[in-house]
Protein backbone atom coordinates (compact mmCIF):
# COMPACT_ATOMS: atom_id res chain seq x y z
CA UNK A 1 0.00 0.00 0.00
CA UNK A 2 2.88 2.31 -0.62
CA UNK A 3 1.47 3.64 -3.54
CA UNK A 4 -1.31 3.04 -6.42
CA UNK A 5 -2.83 4.75 -9.24
CA UNK A 6 -6.14 6.26 -9.58
CA UNK A 7 -8.35 3.73 -11.12
CA UNK A 8 -11.48 6.12 -12.30
CA UNK A 9 -12.27 6.50 -16.11
CA UNK A 10 -9.80 8.73 -17.57
CA UNK A 11 -7.11 8.57 -15.48
CA UNK A 12 -3.64 8.48 -16.69
CA UNK A 13 -1.56 5.07 -16.68
CA UNK A 14 1.64 5.78 -14.38
CA UNK A 15 3.17 2.90 -14.97
CA UNK A 16 5.66 2.68 -17.82
CA UNK A 17 6.07 -0.95 -19.11
CA UNK A 18 3.10 -4.09 -18.70
CA UNK A 19 4.79 -5.62 -16.16
CA UNK A 20 4.84 -2.74 -13.98
CA UNK A 21 1.47 -1.88 -14.87
CA UNK A 22 0.10 -5.17 -14.01
CA UNK A 23 2.46 -5.04 -10.16
CA UNK A 24 0.96 -1.71 -9.66
CA UNK A 25 -2.73 -2.98 -10.49
CA UNK A 26 -2.26 -6.04 -7.93
CA UNK A 27 -1.15 -3.40 -5.12
CA UNK A 28 -4.25 -1.28 -5.81
CA UNK A 29 -6.50 -3.83 -5.97
CA UNK A 30 -5.46 -4.97 -2.44
CA UNK A 31 -5.58 -1.68 -1.26
CA UNK A 32 -8.79 -1.59 -1.92
CA UNK A 33 -10.21 -4.48 -0.38
CA UNK A 34 -7.73 -3.79 2.33
CA UNK A 35 -9.89 -0.43 3.06
CA UNK A 36 -13.40 -2.00 2.35
CA UNK A 37 -12.50 -4.36 4.93
CA UNK A 38 -11.53 -1.48 7.23
CA UNK A 39 -15.18 0.18 6.44
CA UNK A 40 -16.94 -2.85 7.27
CA UNK A 41 -14.92 -3.04 10.46
CA UNK A 42 -15.71 0.31 11.02
CA UNK A 43 -19.00 0.49 10.93
CA UNK A 44 -19.86 -2.59 12.50
CA UNK A 45 -18.05 -1.68 15.88
CA UNK A 46 -19.64 2.07 15.50
CA UNK A 47 -23.06 0.80 15.57
CA UNK A 48 -22.66 -1.75 18.17
CA UNK A 49 -20.95 0.45 20.66
CA UNK A 50 -23.66 2.97 20.01
CA UNK A 51 -26.25 0.79 20.70
CA UNK A 52 -24.30 -0.63 23.42
CA UNK A 53 -24.00 3.16 24.93
CA UNK A 54 -27.26 4.28 24.51
CA UNK A 55 -28.84 0.94 25.84
CA UNK A 56 -26.40 1.56 28.87
CA UNK A 57 -27.29 4.96 29.30
CA UNK A 58 -31.04 4.22 28.84
CA UNK A 59 -31.80 7.31 26.75
CA UNK A 60 -34.86 5.92 25.07
CA UNK A 61 -36.70 5.97 28.17
CA UNK A 62 -35.82 9.57 29.49
CA UNK A 63 -37.39 12.78 28.63
CA UNK A 64 -37.51 14.33 25.59
CA UNK A 65 -34.92 17.36 27.28
CA UNK A 66 -32.30 14.58 27.92
CA UNK A 67 -33.15 12.21 24.89
CA UNK A 68 -30.98 14.73 22.33
CA UNK A 69 -28.00 15.81 24.32
CA UNK A 70 -24.40 14.66 24.56
CA UNK A 71 -24.24 15.80 20.91
CA UNK A 72 -21.15 17.67 20.99
CA UNK A 73 -19.59 14.81 23.25
CA UNK A 74 -20.43 12.42 20.15
CA UNK A 75 -19.14 14.71 17.95
CA UNK A 76 -15.47 14.87 19.59
CA UNK A 77 -15.44 11.17 19.96
CA UNK A 78 -16.07 10.66 16.17
CA UNK A 79 -12.61 12.98 15.65
CA UNK A 80 -10.44 12.86 19.11
CA UNK A 81 -8.80 9.63 18.66
CA UNK A 82 -6.46 10.82 15.89
CA UNK A 83 -3.24 11.30 17.63
CA UNK A 84 -3.54 7.33 17.55
CA UNK A 85 -2.80 7.67 13.55
CA UNK A 86 0.29 9.48 14.20
CA UNK A 87 2.88 6.92 14.52
CA UNK A 88 1.61 5.44 11.38
CA UNK A 89 2.11 8.28 9.20
CA UNK A 90 5.82 8.28 10.27
CA UNK A 91 5.70 4.26 10.01
CA UNK A 92 4.87 4.83 6.27
CA UNK A 93 7.54 5.69 3.85
CA UNK A 94 7.02 8.96 1.66
CA UNK A 95 8.39 9.14 -1.91
CA UNK A 96 10.77 11.94 -2.29
CA UNK A 97 9.23 15.11 -3.52
CA UNK A 98 10.12 17.43 -6.57
CA UNK A 99 12.49 19.53 -5.13
CA UNK A 100 12.64 21.84 -8.07
CA UNK A 101 9.26 22.08 -8.37
CA UNK A 102 8.03 22.51 -4.48
CA UNK A 103 10.30 25.44 -3.99
CA UNK A 104 8.56 27.04 -6.90
CA UNK A 105 5.17 26.20 -5.43
CA UNK A 106 6.23 26.37 -1.99
CA UNK A 107 3.98 29.56 -0.66
CA UNK A 108 1.30 28.77 -2.77
CA UNK A 109 1.27 25.64 -2.18
CA UNK A 110 0.98 25.04 1.55
CA UNK A 111 -1.48 27.89 1.60
CA UNK A 112 -4.00 25.82 -0.40
CA UNK A 113 -2.94 22.51 1.26
CA UNK A 114 -4.05 24.82 5.02
CA UNK A 115 -7.29 26.18 3.23
CA UNK A 116 -8.01 22.98 2.35
CA UNK A 117 -7.93 21.47 5.58
CA UNK A 118 -9.04 23.99 7.29
CA UNK A 119 -12.29 24.12 4.76
CA UNK A 120 -12.60 20.28 5.53
CA UNK A 121 -11.74 20.52 9.11
CA UNK A 122 -14.98 22.88 9.22
CA UNK A 123 -17.02 20.45 7.33
CA UNK A 124 -16.46 17.36 8.76
CA UNK A 125 -17.09 18.85 12.53
CA UNK A 126 -20.68 20.39 11.30
CA UNK A 127 -21.78 16.57 10.28
CA UNK A 128 -20.50 15.16 13.21
CA UNK A 129 -22.24 17.44 15.94
CA UNK A 130 -25.60 17.51 13.36
CA UNK A 131 -25.13 13.59 12.39
CA UNK A 132 -25.15 12.74 16.76
CA UNK A 133 -28.28 14.89 16.47
CA UNK A 134 -30.08 13.92 13.54
CA UNK A 135 -30.13 10.14 14.17
CA UNK A 136 -31.63 10.96 17.62
CA UNK A 137 -34.25 12.10 15.62
CA UNK A 138 -35.03 10.21 12.23
CA UNK A 139 -32.72 7.15 13.49
CA UNK A 140 -29.83 5.98 10.98
CA UNK A 141 -31.60 4.46 8.10
CA UNK A 142 -32.74 7.43 6.32
CA UNK A 143 -29.34 9.52 6.60
CA UNK A 144 -27.31 7.27 4.68
CA UNK A 145 -29.83 7.00 2.18
CA UNK A 146 -29.76 10.89 1.56
CA UNK A 147 -26.45 11.45 1.62
CA UNK A 148 -26.07 8.58 -1.43
CA UNK A 149 -27.70 10.55 -3.80
CA UNK A 150 -26.21 14.17 -3.09
CA UNK A 151 -23.10 12.36 -2.84
CA UNK A 152 -23.67 11.16 -6.68
CA UNK A 153 -24.70 14.84 -7.80
CA UNK A 154 -21.39 16.33 -6.22
CA UNK A 155 -19.25 13.48 -7.83
CA UNK A 156 -20.89 14.58 -11.23
CA UNK A 157 -20.12 18.12 -10.59
CA UNK A 158 -17.35 18.62 -8.58
CA UNK A 159 -15.19 15.32 -9.50
CA UNK A 160 -16.60 14.85 -13.19
CA UNK A 161 -16.93 11.53 -12.26
CA UNK A 162 -18.66 9.48 -15.63
CA UNK A 163 -21.14 7.20 -14.82
CA UNK A 164 -22.05 4.09 -16.79
CA UNK A 165 -24.78 1.62 -16.26
CA UNK A 166 -23.01 -0.40 -13.53
CA UNK A 167 -22.21 2.24 -11.44
CA UNK A 168 -25.79 3.31 -12.17
CA UNK A 169 -27.20 -0.13 -11.09
CA UNK A 170 -24.87 -0.27 -8.15
CA UNK A 171 -26.48 2.78 -7.05
CA UNK A 172 -29.68 2.27 -7.24
CA UNK A 173 -29.23 -1.42 -5.03
CA UNK A 174 -27.00 0.23 -2.56
CA UNK A 175 -30.39 2.72 -1.91
CA UNK A 176 -32.53 -0.40 -1.91
CA UNK A 177 -30.02 -2.35 0.38
CA UNK A 178 -29.65 0.51 3.24
CA UNK A 179 -33.48 1.18 3.15
CA UNK A 180 -34.32 -2.54 3.80
CA UNK A 181 -31.15 -3.57 5.54
CA UNK A 182 -30.31 -0.55 7.95
CA UNK A 183 -29.25 -1.59 11.57
CA UNK A 184 -31.59 -0.81 14.73
CA UNK A 185 -30.21 1.98 16.50
CA UNK A 186 -31.16 2.50 19.95
CA UNK A 187 -31.08 6.15 20.69
CA UNK A 188 -34.01 6.36 18.37
CA UNK A 189 -36.98 8.07 20.24
CA UNK A 190 -40.27 6.35 20.30
CA UNK A 191 -42.93 7.04 18.17
CA UNK A 192 -44.99 8.60 21.00
CA UNK A 193 -41.94 10.79 22.20
CA UNK A 194 -41.32 13.52 19.43
CA UNK A 195 -42.19 13.69 15.62
CA UNK A 196 -39.27 12.65 13.70
CA UNK A 197 -40.92 14.21 10.22
CA UNK A 198 -41.53 17.74 11.15
CA UNK A 199 -40.00 20.66 9.94
CA UNK A 200 -36.47 21.04 12.57
CA UNK A 201 -36.08 16.71 11.96
CA UNK A 202 -35.95 17.59 8.22
CA UNK A 203 -33.25 20.47 8.84
CA UNK A 204 -31.60 18.33 11.26
CA UNK A 205 -31.33 15.58 8.17
CA UNK A 206 -30.76 17.38 5.09
CA UNK A 207 -27.58 19.81 6.89
CA UNK A 208 -25.20 16.80 7.83
CA UNK A 209 -25.55 14.47 4.60
CA UNK A 210 -25.29 17.78 2.38
CA UNK A 211 -22.32 18.52 4.63
CA UNK A 212 -20.87 15.02 4.58
CA UNK A 213 -21.44 14.71 0.64
CA UNK A 214 -19.71 17.30 -0.10
CA UNK A 215 -16.87 16.58 2.25
CA UNK A 216 -16.21 13.13 0.19
CA UNK A 217 -16.22 14.99 -2.80
CA UNK A 218 -13.33 18.21 -1.81
CA UNK A 219 -11.19 15.15 0.04
CA UNK A 220 -11.65 13.75 -3.61
CA UNK A 221 -10.79 17.37 -5.14
CA UNK A 222 -8.02 17.36 -2.69
CA UNK A 223 -6.50 14.46 -3.11
CA UNK A 224 -6.48 14.73 -6.72
CA UNK A 225 -5.74 18.49 -7.32
CA UNK A 226 -3.94 19.83 -3.93
CA UNK A 227 -1.40 17.02 -2.78
CA UNK A 228 -0.67 15.59 -5.92
CA UNK A 229 0.07 18.73 -7.85
CA UNK A 230 2.07 20.58 -4.94
CA UNK A 231 4.24 17.36 -5.53
CA UNK A 232 5.04 16.82 -2.23
CA UNK A 233 4.81 13.19 -2.94
CA UNK A 234 6.49 13.18 -5.79
CA UNK A 235 3.45 13.34 -7.84
CA UNK A 236 2.30 9.92 -6.03
CA UNK A 237 -0.55 9.14 -4.54
CA UNK A 238 0.63 7.28 -1.68
CA UNK A 239 -1.46 6.07 1.65
CA UNK A 240 0.37 8.79 3.75
CA UNK A 241 -1.65 11.13 2.23
CA UNK A 242 -4.94 9.46 3.79
CA UNK A 243 -2.90 9.50 7.22
CA UNK A 244 -1.99 13.27 6.59
CA UNK A 245 -5.59 13.80 5.54
CA UNK A 246 -7.22 12.22 8.58
CA UNK A 247 -4.70 13.69 10.98
CA UNK A 248 -4.89 17.47 10.03
CA UNK A 249 -8.81 17.33 9.30
CA UNK A 250 -9.38 15.52 12.91
CA UNK A 251 -7.28 18.10 14.66
CA UNK A 252 -9.49 20.72 13.18
CA UNK A 253 -12.39 19.22 13.57
CA UNK A 254 -11.58 18.10 17.23
CA UNK A 255 -10.74 21.78 18.55
CA UNK A 256 -13.96 22.72 16.99
CA UNK A 257 -16.13 20.20 18.61
CA UNK A 258 -13.91 20.99 21.75
CA UNK A 259 -15.05 24.83 21.77
CA UNK A 260 -18.41 23.78 21.03
CA UNK A 261 -18.66 20.86 24.13
CA UNK A 262 -17.82 23.69 26.29
CA UNK A 263 -19.47 26.80 25.08
CA UNK A 264 -22.43 24.81 25.08
CA UNK A 265 -21.93 24.10 28.53
CA UNK A 266 -22.08 20.06 27.78
CA UNK A 267 -18.97 19.57 29.70
CA UNK A 268 -21.07 19.69 32.98
CA UNK A 269 -23.67 16.73 31.89
CA UNK A 270 -20.27 14.02 31.26
CA UNK A 271 -19.98 13.11 35.21
CA UNK A 272 -23.90 13.01 35.36
CA UNK A 273 -23.82 10.31 32.18
CA UNK A 274 -21.21 8.34 33.72
CA UNK A 275 -22.93 8.25 36.64
CA UNK A 276 -26.12 6.83 34.83
CA UNK A 277 -24.52 4.56 32.52
CA UNK A 278 -25.79 0.84 33.88
CA UNK A 279 -22.37 -1.07 33.68
CA UNK A 280 -20.69 1.80 35.76
CA UNK A 281 -17.91 4.47 34.51
CA UNK A 282 -15.55 2.38 33.92
CA UNK A 283 -17.71 0.59 30.69
CA UNK A 284 -18.57 3.98 30.37
CA UNK A 285 -15.28 5.02 29.84
CA UNK A 286 -14.68 2.18 27.41
CA UNK A 287 -16.88 2.24 25.32
CA UNK A 288 -16.40 5.89 24.64
CA UNK A 289 -12.61 5.14 23.95
CA UNK A 290 -14.16 1.99 22.02
CA UNK A 291 -16.03 4.60 19.62
CA UNK A 292 -13.22 7.08 19.52
CA UNK A 293 -10.81 4.08 17.89
CA UNK A 294 -13.77 2.21 15.79
CA UNK A 295 -14.33 6.17 14.07
CA UNK A 296 -10.84 6.19 13.21
CA UNK A 297 -10.45 2.95 11.58
CA UNK A 298 -14.13 3.92 9.93
CA UNK A 299 -12.06 7.02 8.61
CA UNK A 300 -9.11 6.10 7.56
CA UNK A 301 -10.68 2.95 5.32
CA UNK A 302 -13.23 5.73 3.82
CA UNK A 303 -10.61 8.06 2.97
CA UNK A 304 -8.43 5.08 1.55
CA UNK A 305 -11.21 4.76 -1.07
CA UNK A 306 -11.61 8.62 -2.12
CA UNK A 307 -7.99 8.25 -2.51
CA UNK A 308 -7.82 5.07 -4.96
CA UNK A 309 -11.33 4.89 -6.28
CA UNK A 310 -13.60 7.96 -5.50
CA UNK A 311 -15.83 9.55 -2.98
CA UNK A 312 -19.01 7.90 -4.40
CA UNK A 313 -17.31 4.74 -4.24
CA UNK A 314 -16.35 5.02 -0.47
CA UNK A 315 -20.50 6.22 0.27
CA UNK A 316 -21.04 2.87 -1.59
CA UNK A 317 -19.26 0.70 0.19
CA UNK A 318 -20.12 2.69 3.47
CA UNK A 319 -24.27 1.52 2.87
CA UNK A 320 -23.31 -1.46 1.22
CA UNK A 321 -21.87 -2.63 5.22
CA UNK A 322 -25.59 -1.83 6.39
CA UNK A 323 -27.39 -5.00 6.34
CA UNK A 324 -23.96 -7.16 7.50
CA UNK A 325 -24.27 -4.25 10.53
CA UNK A 326 -27.72 -5.27 11.00
CA UNK A 327 -26.94 -8.79 11.32
CA UNK A 328 -24.57 -8.07 14.23
CA UNK A 329 -26.51 -6.00 15.82
CA UNK A 330 -29.76 -8.67 15.95
CA UNK A 331 -27.13 -11.44 17.18
CA UNK A 332 -25.87 -8.50 19.85
CA UNK A 333 -29.37 -7.50 21.57
CA UNK A 334 -32.44 -7.95 21.89
CA UNK A 335 -34.38 -5.46 20.60
CA UNK A 336 -38.47 -5.67 20.64
CA UNK A 337 -39.18 -6.51 16.40
CA UNK A 338 -35.62 -6.99 15.68
CA UNK A 339 -34.82 -9.71 13.52
CA UNK A 340 -32.79 -10.98 10.48
CA UNK A 341 -35.37 -11.30 8.24
CA UNK A 342 -36.62 -12.12 4.81
CA UNK A 343 -36.39 -8.39 4.02
CA UNK A 344 -32.70 -7.72 5.68
CA UNK A 345 -31.80 -11.04 3.39
CA UNK A 346 -32.74 -9.94 0.32
CA UNK A 347 -30.93 -6.24 1.35
CA UNK A 348 -27.60 -8.61 1.96
CA UNK A 349 -27.93 -10.07 -1.49
CA UNK A 350 -28.70 -6.61 -2.74
CA UNK A 351 -25.97 -4.90 -1.27
CA UNK A 352 -23.40 -7.58 -2.62
CA UNK A 353 -25.04 -7.54 -5.82
CA UNK A 354 -23.95 -3.82 -5.75
CA UNK A 355 -20.58 -4.01 -5.16
CA UNK A 356 -20.35 -6.79 -7.75
CA UNK A 357 -21.44 -4.24 -9.92
CA UNK A 358 -19.16 -1.57 -9.17
CA UNK A 359 -16.04 -3.77 -8.46
CA UNK A 360 -16.85 -5.04 -12.54
CA UNK A 361 -16.99 -1.27 -13.49
CA UNK A 362 -13.55 -0.88 -12.29
CA UNK A 363 -12.15 -4.12 -13.85
CA UNK A 364 -13.65 -2.61 -17.28
CA UNK A 365 -11.75 0.20 -16.37
CA UNK A 366 -8.27 -1.38 -15.43
CA UNK A 367 -8.34 -4.22 -18.15
CA UNK A 368 -9.06 -0.98 -20.52
CA UNK A 369 -5.66 0.78 -19.02
CA UNK A 370 -3.93 -2.57 -19.56
CA UNK A 371 -4.89 -2.87 -23.42
CA UNK A 372 -4.05 0.51 -24.04
CA UNK A 373 -1.01 -0.06 -22.79
CA UNK A 374 0.32 -3.08 -24.72
CA UNK A 375 -1.16 -1.60 -27.92
CA UNK A 376 0.99 1.72 -27.26
CA UNK A 377 4.04 -1.01 -26.48
CA UNK A 378 3.09 -2.91 -29.81
CA UNK A 379 3.17 0.43 -32.13
CA UNK A 380 6.93 1.17 -30.20
CA UNK A 381 8.28 -2.33 -31.00
CA UNK A 382 7.03 -2.04 -34.82
CA UNK A 383 8.21 1.42 -35.14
Amino acid sequence: MEEFQGPEPGGRMMSENPRSLELNQRKWWISVFFCGFLIFVGDSLVMLLLNFYYVQDNRSDSDQDRQYKGTWTQALIQNAAFPLLIPLFFIFPSPKPNLETVSNQSNNGWFRVLSLYVSLGVLVSVYSKLYALAKLYVGWGILVSTQLILTSLFSAFINRLKFNRWIIISIILTLAADFFGGPAFAGTPDEDESDPYDIKAWLILIFPTLAFSLSLCLIQHGFEKVLVKTKRYGNKKVFRMVLEMQICVSFIATLICTVGLFASGEFKELEGDSERFKRGKTYYILSLAGLALSWQVWAVGLLGLVLLVSGLFADVVHMCASPVVALLVVLAFDFMDDDFGWQRRGALLGAVLALASYFYSLYKTKRKETAELNKRENNNSEA
